[in-house]
């Protein structure tokens, strides 16, 4: 059973969490990415909170600026250390004792975990990402990689002022669009139905802003005239160093993260693995959630 909780976090952030498992028991915490919102973990909530797969706590925060968690209007509020500041708030409620038995996150939810993981090792025992890119080598293919600064250009879309009032045109066609992956065989390719297009509009109807905010505080997105983008800012070599064992599961056929943006990982993470998924895209998740429920139970037990 999937319960909703509102924690009031000590600096002034609420943050509205889907949970199930027992409170006590060891925690995993899922962290979304845009344009989703935590329900898109409730296959996961539900099945790592039953004892026969671990018997889990599981939380899945709206991450601030989404649905209905705070979502401060300045931009400079979702710059990475605020965001850590409420992942690590949440962990003292829901973990007090403990480190979390894993960090799992997806896209923007990856980018705080690797941060996170960087610069709180002690909190989890291990990380698990899901096609959101290793600081480094995305600093790495946007200076470089013509391929990739062409496969990000949609966020200096995301970034313009009017991104959410055109985003919220005609039923969010553009927000559909980003779905609109090429559906390989055998995948759960009809994963978007009705009923699953309503929650995402009742969560879209909340607002956009915040979410977008996320592309407006970061410096790594494509350069454009008058903004070096990535090609502007250095990033000290010890951002990179992720110590905790980490598990990286990529869908290959993602068209904004391309396959480059795995090469030389192993160089920042001694203790990882990879498990790229050939016949998935970025919304792996929901195209093959029992291959992606296989792979990370394989890898909590290992």
């Amino acid at each position: 059973m999937i319960e909703i909780l509102r924690h009031h976090l000590p600096h002034g952030i609420e943050l509205s969490c889907r949970v199930s498992g027992e409170p006590g028991q060891p925690v995993l915490m899922f962290l979304h990415g845009f344009p989703e919102a935590a329900f898109v973990w409730d296959d996961m909530l539900a099945h790592y909170a039953r004892p026969e797969n671990g018997g889990y706590r599981c939380v899945a925060p709206n991450l601030r600026g989404f649905a209905d968690s705070s979502a401060p209007t300045d931009v400079a509020a979702y710059r990475a250390k605020h965001l850590l500041q409420d992942v690590l708030a949440l962990i003292d409620l829901e973990s007090p004792t403990q480190p979390l038995a894993a960090l799992v996150a997806h896209d923007w939810g990856g980018a705080v975990a690797w941060a996170l993981a960087n610069q709180h090792p002690a909190r989890m025992r291990r990380l698990a990402i899901f096609n959101s890119p290793h600081p480094g080598t995305f600093w790495r293919e946007l200076r470089n990689n013509p391929a990739q600064q062409a496969a990000s250009a949609y966020m200096n879309f995301l970034i313009r002022p009017d991104a959410a009032a055109l985003l919220s045109e005609q039923d969010f066609r553009r927000l559909w669009g980003f779905f609109a992956e090429e559906q390989p065989p055998g995948t759960q390719s009809d994963w978007l139905d009705e009923a699953m297009r309503q929650r995402y509009r009742e969560v879209w109807s909340q607002g956009l802003e915040g979410g977008l905010n996320y592309y407006r505080a970061s410096p790594l997105r494509p350069a454009r005239e008058g903004d070096a983008g990535a090609a502007g800012v250095e990033l000290p070599d010890a951002m990179w160093r992720i110590e905790v064992p980490t598990l990286v599961l990529w869908g290959m056929r993602d068209r904004a993260l391309l396959p480059c943006l795995l090469e030389g990982l192993e160089a920042h993470i001694p203790q990882l693995e990879i498990r790229p998924l050939a016949q998935a895209s970025h919304w792996l998740v929901h195209e093959q959630p029992d291959l992606v429920k296989g792979h990370l139970s394989a890898w909590l037990q290992s």
